[in-house]
């Protein structure tokens, strides 16, 4: 079992509540500064960068472009590794954000090690990136025994909650899900980008330096509300929506679909009061459906 010098969950017997919009991963950089002024702008958690063993510079540019409403990249994980993030996480964890850390290992026993390094700094719960569509850690969720040997590994060794982050690159996301839960997972995260491209036209080659990249955005979005509706149909834990949420219309929506907390990332182009503005919207839905809480509206589009 890894040390949890600073673990709040240890400390204060309590764990993250899975509810509320946070920040998605890899959205804004990885420095404490920006992700705390997030959470004070009124995101419920924030969840960092991707981060893994050693640092990494990613893709060669362009890694970033747009593309029929949405974005289009292949950053590559870049991060400066957990070693180097350390830093970062004590001034985060010291604030009154919660903090979620992103992680990633290119073999079950280097995300192991990230996992016990990135615990002991102390983050309200870790997300096992499994599936970033232009890294080669993408062909992990994709396996629903690969799904399941990363995360019972990690379950295994750390003290804190674990959310696997699954693709919607795959034939079977629910069989991908079953695995993530059976292998003790507290939440699934769904989903992450979709494999596309983009190709300018004038020059005639693709406009990515990777070539291909992950889709984010508005247009996304109806691919993860058929996600969250059918892992929520099959699985007992809790799911945790992402992907072209850009509206409180939106939120209820994916609330509806079965999700009970909301991770918003290229939406922030609207600026950092989009966290409050999705909020107010949902709460005001809420008194005008005659409901109490959000927590009545999970799930209840389908026949669960």
């Amino acid at each position: 079992m890894c040390l949890l010098r600073n673990s709040k969950l240890t400390a204060q017997g309590v764990s993250l509540k899975i509810e509320g919009y946070w920040l998605a991963s890899g959205i804004l950089g990885v420095t404490a500064s920006i992700l705390k002024r997030i959470g004070h702008a009124g995101a419920d958690a924030v969840v960092t960068k991707s981060i893994g063993k050693v640092p990494r510079k990613g893709h060669q540019g362009p890694v970033l472009t747009t593309s029929h409403g949405g974005l289009l990249n292949a950053v590559g994980l870049t991060n400066p590794g957990i070693d180097e993030f350390a830093e970062e996480m004590n001034l985060l964890t010291s604030s009154d954000v919660p903090v979620v850390l992103s992680i990633f290992g290119s073999s079950i026993d280097e995300t192991v090690e990230v996992a016990c390094k990135g615990a002991n700094l102390g983050p309200d719960a870790i997300e096992l990136n499994l599936s970033c569509p232009h890294a080669e850690i993408s062909q992990i969720s994709h396996d629903p025994l690969l799904t399941h040997d990363y995360v019972e590994a990690v379950k295994s060794v750390v003290n804190c909650q674990v959310f696997a982050k699954i693709s919607p690159n795959v034939s079977d996301i629910v069989a991908i899900g079953k695995a993530a839960e059976k292998a003790g997972a507290d939440a699934v995260v769904a989903i992450n980008t979709l494999k596309g491209m983009k190709i300018d036209i004038q020059q005639k080659r693709p406009v990515l330096g990777n070539k291909i990249g992950g889709l984010s955005g508005p247009p996304i979005f109806p691919i993860a509300i058929r996600a969250v509706y059918e892992l929520y149909e099959c699985l007992s834990i809790p799911i945790i929506g992402v992907g072209g949420v850009s509206s409180w219309e939106d939120a209820v929506e994916m609330h509806l679909a079965g999700a009970s907390a909301i991770q918003i990332g290229s939406a922030l182009l609207q600026g950092m009061s989009v966290f409050r503005e999705i909020r107010e919207g949902v709460q005001q839905y809420l008194k005008t459906q005659g409901f109490s809480r959000t927590s009545e509206i999970i799930g209840i589009a389908g026949e669960k």
